[in-house]
């Protein structure tokens, strides 16, 4: 009953935090948004553009108003959902966001799959012998993978697979001879749902190459977590025991060992969702990908605050979400754990 009430207590605690969180993130924006070089009316009406068109615009969306009274109408929006349009085309954030956020979403869920199968094989291949081959050859690969420039790993692996070897599209995310089935906005699920295999074949050809580029750049982080916490879990106390009543190594890896060293990589999986975003960023804009990251990309180059300050509270809230629901599963797994 103690461990209930404590559990209880964290994970109350847990999702107190969150709002608080979110209101952080989404000031910082609305500050950063406004203290950087560029004016939007601007870069809607171009820069000779009348003095009296810009004030017009400029009333209009409300950027003459005082800064605090700015943040006022932006935290009153975001309290009622409301993230408002875009200021170059007059599209809603939350279509925009809609749109663009299954194509991110099946790209980073593609990535962090193989991520976690890449970086755990290779890191758990160097177990059987410590300081042979395969575990020094583990340790490059973690440290050379995480090392890499995304955006230089990006245009060789497009250079190699499909400009010279022509095995894959350079880019984008669907052929553009077929129609986009209809849905979700997640292709994979739409193909399989409506039977339409030629979709799903080109979506997944699509798919391959930035899938596993962002995949192959994160999996260093699973294999060095895995490697570390393996090894320290080997040699603890209870594992000599088990080892002491006669288990084959086999079973003492596998049975004991192996599940304990896991729960710090599942902490750490909930980390790399935010690599993930980062990585996404010069995935998708080096493979044409249309997600979240390159439509973030584009407004804030047309300094576009209500899209900017909308995709990324989606992205923040989306992140505070599997944070919280990581540290969760974690205290649920884990006994040992006290808050």
């Amino acid at each position: 009953m103690a461990r209930g009430r404590e559990l209880f207590r964290y994970c109350a605690t847990r999702l107190a935090l969150a709002p608080l969180m979110l209101w952080l993130i989404a000031s910082l924006v609305f500050l950063l948004l406004r203290v950087a070089p560029g004016d939007p009316v601007d870069a809607v009406l171009g820069s000779r553009a009348p003095e009296a068109a810009k004030a017009a615009l400029r009333s209009s969306l409300g950027l003459d108003q005082s800064l605090w009274n700015q943040y006022l109408d932006f935290l009153s929006r975001l309290v009622h959902g409301d993230l408002g349009v875009a200021l170059i085309n007059n599209e809603s954030v939350r279509s925009i966001i809609s749109k663009t956020l299954p194509a991110s979403l099946e790209l980073g869920i593609t990535a962090l799959i193989i991520s976690a199968v890449l970086g755990l094989a290779v890191g758990f291949s160097g177990i059987a012998r410590p300081e042979g081959k395969f575990d020094l050859a583990g340790r490059f690969y973690g440290i050379g993978t995480y090392a890499l420039p995304p955006f230089w790993a990006a245009m060789l692996i497009q250079l190699v697979f499909a400009v010279m070897l022509g095995w894959l599209p350079v880019g984008g995310r669907f052929p553009p001879s077929l129609i986009p089935p209809e849905g979700s906005g997640f292709l994979i699920f739409d193909s399989v749902i409506s039977g339409n295999w030629s979709a799903l074949q080109g979506t997944i050809r699509h798919l391959v190459l930035p899938a596993c580029t962002l995949g192959l750049l994160l999996s260093g982080v699973f294999t060095n977590a895995l490697r570390l916490n393996l090894n320290r879990t080997l040699r603890s106390d209870y594992v000599e025991s088990a080892r002491s009543r006669g288990l084959s190594e086999n079973q003492v890896v596998l049975r004991h060992a192996l599940p304990n060293a896991l729960l710090p990589v599942l902490t750490i999986a909930g980390i790399t969702v935010a690599s993930l975003i980062g990585g996404a960023l010069l995935i998708e804009v080096t493979f044409s990908w249309p997600g979240i990251a390159m439509r973030l990309q584009e407004s804030i180059n047309q300094r576009d605050y209500p899209v900017v300050q909308g995709i990324v509270v989606a992205i923040a809230a989306l992140v505070v979400m599997v944070s919280v629901a990581v540290d969760l599963l974690v205290a649920v797994l884990d006994p040992r754990i006290r808050y």
